[in-house]
C-alpha cells in the first residue's frame, strides 16, 4: 500500500514536477485481478481500485490499519466506472452497473468484489474514511441519485454533478462522494475554483479517450500548480489547495471528501481573476 504523507503548503511551492507527482498522484491503480489502495494522511482517507477480471477479489486487511479487518473502523464508498459487476457484503450480493454506488458501513468484515463478464469486467473505485459510527450498507444506482447541473457550454463547462453519500443522500459518518460527467464539448470542471480547509479531496478521472489529457490544477489561489493526468488516475488535494481540472476532451471524475463535516456547500471560492 503506497503511503501519501501531508505536505505544507509552503513547502510545496518548491516542489518540481516529479515530486508533485510522486507527493500527490496515484497512477497505476487500475491492475487485472488486484484490488490497489493508497493510504493518505489527509484525514486518513483511503483511495484504491478493485478489478475483477478472471476471478472475485476479496478485501483483506492491511498491517499498516491495525486492525482485525480493513472496516473494523472504517467506512467505504464504491463507484463502478466500467462493466457490471457484484460486491458481497457479510453474505448479502449486490449488483452495480455503471456509475452505481455502494456504502458499506463500519463493522462489514466480508468483502469482495466480482465482474458480470471478464469480456467487459468492472473497475470500482473505493474510497474509505475512518469511522466512529455503523450507518447501513447502501446501494443507489444512477438514476435515483440527486442531480444537480452547473455551469453552461459558453464557458467549457456544462457538467452534471451526481451526489451519491453526502449529508442528505446515503447516510456515512464522515465520508462524501460524488461524481461529475462533463457534457461534449466542455472540459472544465470546478471553475470557480475554491478550497475547504475543513476537507480534503480525492478526484479520480476516467473515461478519458486513449491520447487524451486533464490538466489537474492545485495549489494555493495565488500560487497554482498544475499536474498532467491520464485515464485511471487520481489525485489528492490537500485542504489548503485548489483542485479544478481542464481537459483535451471531455470526461468524468469521481470526487470523494472526508474531514471536519459533510456541508457540501462549505467552500471557500477563489474569483478567476484571483487566481495566479
Amino acid at each position: 500500500m503506497k503511503i501519501i504523507h501531508s505536505v505544507h503548503p509552503e513547502d510545496f511551492k518548491k516542489y518540481d514536477t516529479a515530486l508533485i507527482r510522486e507527493r500527490f498522484l496515484i497512477d497505476n491503480i487500475v491492475k487485472k485481478d488486484t484490488i490497489n489502495c493508497a493510504y493518505t494522511h489527509y484525514d486518513r482517507m483511503i483511495i484504491g481500485v478493485a478489478n475483477p477480471v478472471t476471478q472475485q477479489l476479496f478485501l483483506e486487511n492491511y498491517p499498516n490499519l491495525r486492525a482485525e479487518y480493513f472496516l473494523e473502523r472504517r467506512e467505504m464508498g464504491i463507484i463502478n466506472v466500467a462493466g457490471d459487476g457484484y460486491i458481497e457484503a457479510d453474505g448479502q450480493t449486490y449488483e452495480l452497473h455503471k456509475f452505481d454506488c455502494l456504502y458499506i458501513g463500519k463493522g462489514v468484515k466480508k468483502v469482495a468484489f466480482s465482474s458480470k463478464s471478464s469480456e467487459n469486467p468492472a473497475v470500482f473505485y473505493i474510497l474509505s474514511a475512518p469511522a466512529h459510527a455503523s450507518y447501513p450498507t447502501t446501494l443507489i444506482s444512477i438514476d435515483k441519485v440527486a442531480k444537480v447541473d452547473a455551469g453552461s457550454a459558453a464557458t467549457a463547462n456544462l457538467r452534471t454533478i451526481n451526489k451519491y453519500i453526502h449529508a442528505d443522500g446515503i447516510k456515512s459518518c464522515q465520508l462524501v462522494m460524488g461524481l461529475t460527467i462533463l457534457h461534449p464539448g466542455s472540459v472544465w470542471n470546478t471553475m470557480p475554483a475554491h478550497t475547504h480547509d475543513r476537507r480534503m479531496e480525492a478526484y479520480f478521472y476516467f473515461d478519458l479517450p486513449v491520447g487524451q489529457k486533464v490538466v489537474h490544477y492545485m495549489g494555493e489561489g495565488d500560487e497554482t500548480r498544475h499536474i498532467m493526468m491520464n485515464n485511471y488516475e487520481a489525485v489528492v488535494s490537500p485542504p489548503w489547495s485548489i483542485h479544478s481540472g481542464s481537459g483535451t476532451t471531455n470526461y468524468n471524475f469521481i470526487w470523494g471528501m472526508a474531514g471536519e463535516n459533510m456541508d457540501y456547500t462549505d467552500m471557500d471560492p477563489i474569483s478567476i481573476t484571483d487566481l495566479r
